[in-house]
């Protein structure tokens, strides 16, 4: 069975058929794309409200001392995994960071070639921003031409990521919390990912499959545009066919609350492999796993990506999520990025300034408004 058919039966099983769910059952929360300045604007007044009483705007950045500014922005993809163990480099995906040449005729397909081979990375590779968020930049390149492409419409002297592309059909993104006093962190939220994806009856085009689907149709304005032309073929029957690559609920995504399926042993696991990672206390943690009772034994997936205190809790972009609920998430986590800050900071550590992080957050907007087209 493909991975695709895998990622497919998965699904079935966690999100029950269209036109079956029951009655109050939405493809869409009815806040999930609300403007970001009106769903965030409590967050921003709990985080004034923390930072008055904390005295520092910035101190979730100590909450993972390590990272470029705690990973509220600005923070590399590449030094985040550097700080790995073995242990944990065990679970992460295959990588080797790179940078661009400084100028328009440098040789960055070699240069891209000799870090793979001395990562031991063979095609299809999935080449990513080093800094950027929610999948700006990413793309998944198939051989040397595809790799060319990318490169040569990247940013110069920008570092990047190549990663190995992990098959394995499951999705999460698992938070963990770890304050510096304590033995043992905890899972705090799972999310479930299930990107958008139509199967083919061999009549019907991807244009229609989305419009038969509840959840596809309304965030067709999301795809539409993204697949161009490719909206016209018809899959043949019983084909899936995956929309984008990048699992976002801003791309399309349907997310999933998963808390329910954490169990002692997932917990034990990523807990080993978290603290493997240097001063890492507060993150959000995106892998892939090949079943659903796999991830909950702690065996069988990969790390594409530590979030660090800017991620936040994505099972809130639940369609079955309540807005006070979601809230209360938000709150509880961005709360505990200032106790653990707090705590780091009275061991004497200093937190960025709020020009510094000003300074960062610019630059990371600016080099995401240069890189290429996303998957």
């Amino acid at each position: 069975m493909s991975a695709m058919s895998r990622a497919t039966t998965l699904r079935a099983r966690l999100i029950p058929a269209r036109g079956k769910t029951a009655p109050s059952t939405r493809p869409v929360s009815f806040f999930e794309f609300w403007p970001g300045w009106l769903f965030y604007a409590p967050v921003v007044l709990f985080w004034i409200l923390k930072s008055i009483r904390y005295g520092s705007v910035t101190l979730p950045a100590l909450a993972n001392p390590r990272i470029a500014a705690g990973g509220i922005c600005g923070e590399s993809k590449n030094d985040i995994f550097d700080l790995a163990g073995p242990t944990a480099r065990a679970w992460i995906a295959d990588y080797a960071g790179m940078t661009t040449s400084g100028h328009n005729d440098g040789n960055d397909l070699a240069l891209a070639q000799a870090a793979m081979a001395e990562a031991k990375l063979s095609y299809p590779v999935v080449a990513k921003p080093d800094m950027s968020c929610n999948g700006v930049g990413v793309r998944v390149v198939h051989d040397a031409d595809e790799l060319k492409s990318y490169l040569a419409a990247f940013p110069r002297a920008t570092r990047l990521q190549l990663q190995s592309l992990v098959t394995m059909p499951g999705e999460a993104g698992i938070f963990y919390i770890r304050h510096p006093h304590e033995k043992t962190g905890r899972i705090t939220s799972v999310t479930l990912k299930f990107p958008p994806t139509v199967t083919g009856d061999g009549k019907r085009s991807i244009r229609s499959l989305i419009a038969a689907d509840s959840r596809l149709a309304a965030v067709s304005r999301l795809l539409l545009p993204k697949l161009g032309a490719k909206a016209e073929r018809v899959p043949a029957l019983g084909e899936a066919v995956r929309l984008v690559f990048v699992g976002n609920h801003c791309r399309g995504s349907t997310f999933k609350d998963g808390l329910n399926i954490v169990t002692p042993a997932l917990t034990a696991q990523i807990d080993a492999i978290v603290q493997d990672v240097q001063d890492l206390y507060f993150s959000r943690i995106d892998l892939r796993y090949e079943t659903l009772e796999d991830l909950q034994a702690g065996k069988n997936f990969k790390i594409i990506e530590f979030n660090g205190s800017g991620s936040e809790a994505t099972n809130i972009w639940d369609p079955a999520m309540p807005l006070l609920t979601a809230y209360k998430t938000q709150f509880f986590h961005y709360g505990q990025s200032f106790k653990i800050g707090a705590t780091i900071r009275a061991q004497g550590r200093k937190t960025i300034g709020l020009l510094g992080l000003f300074s960062l957050w610019r630059y990371q907007k600016r080099l995401m408004a240069a890189y290429p087209a996303n998957d």
